[in-house]
């Protein structure tokens, strides 16, 4: 007969080996984060960078079925719940798309142009955003001291 860690071994293995687990360990993590997360407490404004570049992770969790980790990002950032039109996420982002690029999210497609550009310097000048004070202040993360 077998003993209790035998068992809790044998359960665990078959489901990591179905793929489950993890799926299981993500929403309880989303669960446990939905019960801590206290709705009284305000949510500062979500900048319209803020909400372009949440979009596109958004779309790229869920492109890649990470359900449970896209409802936290909503969750906690106040991103509203129903997506942003992708048409509109590509005209903000200055973005053209052929047929072939629609299928896979925008990010794919942002890493693609950056990844095989045929720049001989290799190099994009990137500037910073219109974030608000407060976030800039708050936060010591490389290249946001410029």
């Amino acid at each position: 007969m077998a003993t209790i860690t035998e068992l809790k071994c044998a359960v665990r293995d078959t489901l990591e080996s179905r793929g489950v687990l993890g799926q299981l360990k993500a929403r309880i993590r989303a669960e446990v984060f939905s019960a801590l997360d206290d709705q009284r407490e305000a949510r500062p404004p979500l900048s319209h960078e803020n909400l372009l570049i949440n979009e596109l992770i958004r779309e790229y969790l869920e492109f890649n079925k990470y359900r449970y980790t896209a409802s936290v990002l909503t969750a906690e950032s106040g991103q509203p719940d129903v997506p942003l039109d992708r048409q509109f996420l590509a005209n903000e982002l200055n973005v053209t798309e052929d047929a072939s690029s629609k299928s896979v999210p925008l990010l794919y497609g942002l890493m693609c142009h950056f990844v095989s550009s045929g720049d001989p310097g290799g190099k994009v000048f990137l500037r910073g955003g219109s974030l608000p004070a407060a976030t800039l202040a708050g936060n010591t993360g490389p290249g946001l001291d410029a």
